[in-house]
């Protein structure tokens, strides 16, 4: 789903109920749009309990070839494979099996292409919701923030190599703001034969809200303006036209994209040697 704005309540008879909305702007410089958002939502109430949510936002890698391509190849594989899924599939085991699936269908893209220089490549984050849990998965600089009561918890650390730097102790994070390399990848979709998924599970509650935007975003707007629209905002809509806005006002020399969803009811879960069961 490319520059276009979707919004969705989905409340019914099953246990978990959510609203969401999604908006892709090419930014104020940029003639096209390399980032591409999409999801899979469920069309019945046993289909929600046996596959749930998936949200997915990729950013197609700048000065590579066809990123327009890359991130909606990535999306659509990623969704693709979540609706074939087996019922009931763990999603800490699904998600990273269909980055990998990605991956690869981006270097088979990549190679039939035949063109020269790098190959096509993305960034992607996922957040797959059900019951009362999310697993977040992503590659990349693509984010995922959880906002509860106010705060934004980023649930996602950025693949670039600056970030890279300040975890082993080389460079200071306002030395990492004036570096050059804080806007290159370390890891991403399409650039290698494997790739490391980083993954992280959360327990949700009612009101939490995730999320999920690209770097245009994220790299205009700081976490406390994205905490404040959030917070003062009812309607999903609303809150990422101000978002995308915001972003543009700042800097507009990127793509911009977020998704919004905000939990209703949630279904409480526990855990029994392996199976969930409710509470």
């Amino acid at each position: 789903m490319n520059a276009a704005r979707v919004s969705q309540r989905f409340q019914s008879s099953q246990p978990l109920e959510l609203e969401f909305t999604q908006l892709s702007d090419p930014g104020r410089i940029r003639k096209g749009n390399e980032d591409y958002v999409g999801c899979v939502v469920p069309n019945t109430a046993d289909q929600a309990k046996t596959h749930g949510w998936l949200f997915a936002l990729a950013d197609g890698v700048g000065g590579h070839n066809d990123g327009e391509v890359a991130s909606r190849l990535a999306v659509e594989t990623v969704c693709d494979g979540f609706r074939e899924a087996s019922s009931y599939e763990p999603h800490r085991a699904l998600i990273p099996r269909l980055f990998r699936t990605a991956n690869t269908a981006l270097l088979d893209a990549g190679s039939s292409a035949k063109k020269l220089g790098p190959a096509m490549a993305t960034t992607l984050v996922t957040c797959a919701l059900r019951s009362d849990r999310v697993v977040v998965c992503h590659v990349g600089d693509s984010r995922c923030y959880l906002v509860r009561r106010g705060h934004a918890e980023m649930l996602t650390r950025d693949h670039t190599i600056a970030n890279d730097q300040i975890r082993l102790g080389l460079i200071s994070k306002k030395e990492a703001q004036q570096s050059e390399m804080r806007h290159h990848l370390s890891r991403s979709l399409g650039s290698d034969l494997f790739v490391g998924v980083d993954l992280v599970e959360r327990q949700l509650f009612p009101g939490d809200v995730l999320v999920l935007c690209s770097d245009g975003l994220h790299g205009a707007i700081t976490d406390t303006e994205l905490e404040l629209v959030i917070s003062d905002n009812r309607d999903l809509k609303v809150a990422a036209q101000e978002l995308v806005t915001a972003a543009n006002q700042k800097d507009g020399s990127d793509n911009v994209s977020v998704q919004l969803i905000r939990l209703g009811n949630v279904e409480r879960m526990g855990m029994y040697r392996g199976r969930p069961y409710q509470l």
